[in-house]
C-alpha cells in the first residue's frame, strides 16, 4: 500500500442504536479492499484508513448506508477574506458547489460561507484550498476565530484609513487645479511632472490593492469591481502620463485617476463601517455572557473561567449578576430578566425546579443552581448559531442580483469599449472617446446589487433575535411577509395552555368525590393537558390514584380501563355515545357554550356489556385565552391576513373560543394526525399559507405549511420543525414576525432598486459622456454605502409593546 494513495478519514454516522450497529459497519468497511476501519458506537463515528487506488470514498458511504446507517452530513462556517463585490461571492460560490458532494451559500455582507458536505467527499481543509484557488482567504469560524477576526478587520480598517488619508493629501493638489475648469479656464496650477510625482504612488502604492484584487479575479477565470477599478484609473493615468512625458500638447486626467481612487477608498471605509453595525445584534449576543462564575467544590465557592464549567456543577448567581450557563434551580427564589431570549422586558419568577438561562440576569435574591447546559449547549449558544446561519443564508429574492452580478463586469467593459470606439469614431477625437470609456467604467457598481438582500437580512434576522423572533433562514424571513392564510392551534397558542378542572356535574347516585376518585385513577399517567388539568385538581383535593386494569387510550377520542371488577369509560360525549351512553345534550351544550371542554364518565357492568354504558357526570374544563390573542387576531386581520383556527375540541367549545379570539373560520374536532391534511387542504387554494403551533402533535403540520412559527415554550420537536421560533408565549409575536418580514421585504425591494436604477441610469450617461469620471467615481462610492444605510434603517423597527 502506497503512501501516497493511503488515506485517513472519519465519518459521522447516524441510527446506531447499540454496539452491535458498530460492529455491523465496522464489518462491511473492512471488507472493502485496502480499507481498515474502527467504529465507535459511543461517539458515533468511524475512523477509517484506506487506499485509494482500490476503494474510493463512495465505496465507504455505499458500505455504511448497506448496512443501514447514514453518513450524517457535516457544515462548516468559513471566514473569507478578499471579496470586494458581488462578483467575487458569486465566484467563490460557484468553486465550491463543483466539488462533490458540496452546497455552499457565499454572503458578501458578512464575508462568510457556510458550507455543507459529505465528510467522505471533502474534508474543510479541501474546502478552504478551493476558496485560496480563487485567489481569496478563507479559515474556519469559531469563537476564537470570531474574536481574531474582529481585531483582524479593525486593523485593517485603521490600516486602509492611513492610506485614505494619505491618498488624500496626495490627491487634493491635483484637485485644486480643477477649479479654474468649472469657469472655463484652461490654465494648469501644477507642472505635469509634478502632477505625474503626486499621481503615481496614488495610482501603484495606494490603488495597489485594486490591481491584486483584479488579478485574483481574472486568474480565477471571473472579474470583479477591482477590474473596473484598476482598468478605468490605469487608462486615466496612463495616457496622461504618456502625454507628460512625450510632451504632448493634450489635456491631462492625474486629477481623474487619483480622485477615483480616493473616493473608491472612502466609500469602502463607510461601507465596511456600515457593515460593522449590521452584525450589531451577534456581538450583543456574545457580550452577554459572563466570563466568570462561582461555583461551589469541595464545600467551597470558587470563582473559575466559564469555559471551564461543566454539566452537573453548583453555580451561585448574586443579585444584579448575569447567568453563566443554562441550570436548574437547587435553592432560592428570585426574579430574572430574560429580554435578551424573548424581548420581554417584565422578570420571570423564578424558584426550586424553575429552568434558567446562560446571559439573563438574576434581578433580586441569591440562587443556586445546577448547570444544564454548558459552552455550545446553552440557549444563548444556540440562538448565535441560528441567527448566523439565517444571516448567512440567501433569500429567494436575491437570485435575480447574483445572476446579474456574475455577468455584469464583462459587460461593463464590453460598454466602455464600445463606448470608445463609438466616441473616437463619431467624434473624431480620441480624448472625448477616452474620458467616456473610464467613466462608464468606474460608475458601474456591482457591490451595491451584492449587498442590497444580505444587508437587509442582516439587520432583520438581528433585530428579530433582540425581540424574541428567531428565524430560521432568509428564506423563511421572506415568504413571513407573503402570508395570505395563517393557521392557528387552540391549545397554549391562542390559549394559555394550562387547562384548569372549572365544573364536576354528577349523574345518577356518584357523588363528585367519587366522580374524581374514578377520573385520577384513569387519567394517571397521560401527558394530555386536560389529563393534567384532571390530576391537578385531585392533588389538591387530596385525591390519590387507584389502579387500573385493561387500559385502553384511542388517540383524540378517550380511555377505558377497569377498577375492580367495573369498568369504565372516560372522553369527549362522542366517544361516549360510540358506547350506547346517553348524554345530557342539554347539561354539556351548556358547558360547551361558555367555551368549556366537556369530558364525561360512564360506567359498564362487564366487557360484553359496553353497548349499555351508563353515564356517572361530566368535568368541565377550561383553558383561558391569553390576554393577547384577541388583539394579535384584529391585527393580523388589520394587515390583510386570514386568520384560521384548529382545533381537536367539539364544535360548540371551538366556537366559543374562536369567538372570544374574533375568529370567523375554524375546524373542529380535527384530531392530530388529521392537522397536516388540513393545513394541505388550506394550501390547494393557492395562498400562501402559515402555521402556528406548539406541541409534538402540531410538528407535521408545521412542517406541511409554506411557513411555520413554533411558540418557544412548545416542544422541541416543534421548535425544530418551525421556520421561526417564537421566544415569547404570546401571539402577538407571530404580529411581529409578520411585520418584522415585511419591513425587511421592503428594504430589500428598495435597495434592489436603487442598485438597479443606477446602473440603468449612470451607465448611459457615462457613455454619452455627460458625467466627468471623478463623478462617476464618486456616485460608484456613494451607492453601496447608501444601500447598506438604507438597510440599517431597519433598526427602528419595533415590536409590539
Amino acid at each position: 500500500m502506497s503512501s501516497l494513495t493511503l488515506r485517513h478519514i472519519e465519518l459521522p454516522i447516524e441510527g446506531m442504536t447499540c454496539a452491535a450497529c458498530a460492529t455491523r459497519i465496522e464489518k462491511n468497511l473492512n471488507k472493502l479492499p485496502g480499507v481498515q476501519a474502527a467504529v465507535n458506537f459511543a461517539n458515533e463515528k468511524a475512523r477509517i484508513e484506506f487506499d485509494t487506488s482500490a476503494t474510493q470514498p463512495q465505496d465507504l458511504v455505499h458500505s455504511i448506508e448497506k448496512a443501514g446507517f447514514h453518513v450524517a452530513p457535516q457544515s462548516v462556517q468559513l471566514q473569507i477574506t478578499g471579496m470586494t463585490c458581488a462578483a467575487c461571492s458569486g465566484r467563490i460560490e460557484k468553486a465550491l458547489s463543483k466539488l462533490p458532494g458540496v452546497a455552499a451559500s457565499v454572503n458578501l455582507a458578512t464575508e462568510t460561507a457556510h458550507v455543507s458536505y459529505n465528510p467522505a467527499m471533502e474534508t474543510v481543509e479541501d474546502i478552504i484550498n478551493a476558496v485560496v484557488k480563487t485567489g481569496y482567504g478563507a479559515r474556519e469560524l469559531s469563537d476564537t476565530s470570531r474574536a481574531e477576526e474582529k481585531a483582524r478587520k479593525l486593523a485593517a480598517y485603521q490600516a486602509e484609513l492611513r492610506m485614505f488619508w494619505i491618498s488624500v493629501a496626495l490627491s487634493a493638489p491635483l484637485l485644486v487645479q480643477m477649479g479654474p475648469m468649472f469657469w472655463g479656464g484652461e490654465m494648469e496650477l501644477l507642472p505635469r511632472w509634478l502632477q505625474l510625482l503626486l499621481a503615481t504612488p496614488v495610482q501603484f502604492w495606494i490603488g495597489k490593492r485594486f490591481y491584486v484584487g483584479a488579478w485574483h479575479a481574472l486568474r480565477g477565470g471571473g472579474a470583479n469591481m477591482d477590474v473596473l477599478v484598476a482598468l478605468g484609473t490605469s487608462m486615466a493615468y496612463l495616457f496622461s502620463a504618456m502625454v507628460t512625458l512625450l510632451g504632448l500638447d493634450q489635456h491631462v486626467y492625474f486629477e481623474a485617476s487619483t480622485a477615483i481612487i480616493t473616493l473608491v477608498l472612502l466609500g469602502k471605509l463607510m461601507e465596511a463601517r456600515a457593515k460593522s453595525r449590521t452584525s450589531a445584534a451577534i456581538e450583543e449576543l456574545v457580550k452577554l455572557q459572563p466570563r466568570t462564575a462561582r461555583v461551589e467544590r469541595n464545600g467551597e465557592i470558587i470563582e473559575v473561567d466559564v469555559s471551564t464549567l461543566e454539566v452537573g456543577d453548583i453555580f451561585l448567581v448574586r443579585p444584579g449578576e448575569s447567568l453563566p450557563v443554562d441550570g436548574v434551580v437547587l435553592e432560592g427564589a428570585s426574579s430574572i430578566n430574560e429580554a435578551m431570549l424573548t424581548g420581554e422586558s417584565l422578570p420571570v419568577a423564578k424558584q426550586a425546579g424553575a429552568t434558567v438561562y446562560a446571559a439573563t440576569v438574576n434581578q433580586q435574591g441569591m440562587l443556586k443552581c445546577r448547570a444544564t447546559g454548558v459552552g455550545a449547549h446553552t440557549q444563548l449558544a444556540a440562538i448565535i448559531r441560528l441567527v448566523e446561519e439565517a444571516q448567512g443564508s440567501k433569500a429567494p429574492i436575491q437570485r435575480l442580483a447574483d445572476t446579474i452580478s456574475g455577468i455584469f463586469v464583462p459587460i461593463v467593459t464590453a460598454i466602455s469599449a464600445l463606448t470608445f470606439i463609438l466616441t473616437w469614431w463619431l467624434a473624431g477625437n480620441f480624448v472625448p472617446a477616452l474620458v467616456s470609456a473610464v467613466a462608464v467604467l468606474v460608475i458601474a457598481c456591482p457591490c451595491a446589487l451584492g449587498l442590497a438582500t444580505p444587508t437587509a437580512i442582516m439587520v432583520g434576522v438581528g433585530r428579530g433575535a433582540q425581540s424574541g423572533v428567531l428565524v430560521k433562514n432568509a428564506a423563511a424571513l421572506e415568504h413571513a411577509g407573503k402570508i395570505e392564510t395563517l393557521i392557528l392551534d387552540k391549545t397554549g397558542t391562542l390559549t394559555e395552555g394550562k387547562p384548569a378542572l372549572t365544573d364536576v356535574v354528577t349523574a345518577g347516585s356518584f357523588t363528585e368525590r367519587e366522580l374524581m376518585r374514578v377520573a385520577t385513577a384513569l387519567e394517571q399517567g397521560s401527558e394530555h393537558p386536560l389529563a393534567k388539568a384532571v390530576m391537578e385538581h385531585a392533588s389538591k383535593t387530596g385525591i390519590q390514584p387507584e389502579s387500573v386494569t385493561n387500559f385502553q387510550a384511542v388517540t383524540g377520542s378517550g380511555i377505558t380501563g377497569n377498577i375492580g371488577d367495573t369498568g369504565y369509560i372516560l372522553g369527549s360525549p362522542g366517544f361516549l355515545r360510540e358506547h350506547g351512553a346517553r348524554i345530557d345534550e342539554n347539561a354539556v351544550s351548556a358547558l360547551q357554550s361558555e367555551g368549556k371542554t366537556v369530558i364525561g364518565l360512564a360506567a359498564v357492568k362487564t366487557p360484553s356489556d359496553k353497548e349499555s354504558a351508563e353515564v356517572l357526570g361530566y368535568l368541565a374544563i377550561a383553558d383561558q385565552l391569553r390576554i393577547t390573542s384577541a388583539r394579535a387576531v384584529a391585527r393580523l386581520k388589520a394587515m390583510g391576513i386570514e386568520v384560521v383556527m384548529l382545533t381537536g375540541d367539539n364544535a360548540p367549545t371551538a366556537a366559543a373560543i374562536a369567538g372570544q379570539a374574533g375568529i370567523t373560520a375554524y375546524r373542529a374536532e380535527v384530531l392530530p394526525q388529521d392537522k397536516a391534511a388540513e393545513v394541505g387542504k388550506l394550501k390547494e387554494s393557492g395562498k400562501v399559507t402559515g402555521m402556528v403551533g406548539d406541541g409534538i402533535n402540531d410538528a407535521p403540520a408545521l412542517a406541511m405549511a409554506d411557513v411555520s412559527f413554533a411558540i418557544g415554550a412548545g416542544s422541541d420537536v416543534a421548535i425544530e420543525a418551525a421556520d421561526i421560533t417564537l421566544m415569547r408565549d404570546d401571539l402577538m409575536s407571530v404580529v411581529d414576525a409578520i411585520s418584522l418580514s415585511r419591513r425587511t421585504l421592503g428594504k430589500i425591494r428598495q435597495n434592489l432598486f436603487f442598485a438597479f436604477f443606477y446602473n440603468v441610469l449612470g451607465i448611459p450617461l457615462a457613455a454619452m459622456g455627460l458625467l466627468n469620471p471623478v463623478i462617476a467615481g464618486a456616485a460608484m462610492a456613494m451607492s453601496s454605502v447608501s444601500v447598506v444605510s438604507n438597510s440599517l434603517l431597519l433598526k427602528r423597527w419595533r415590536a409590539s409593546a
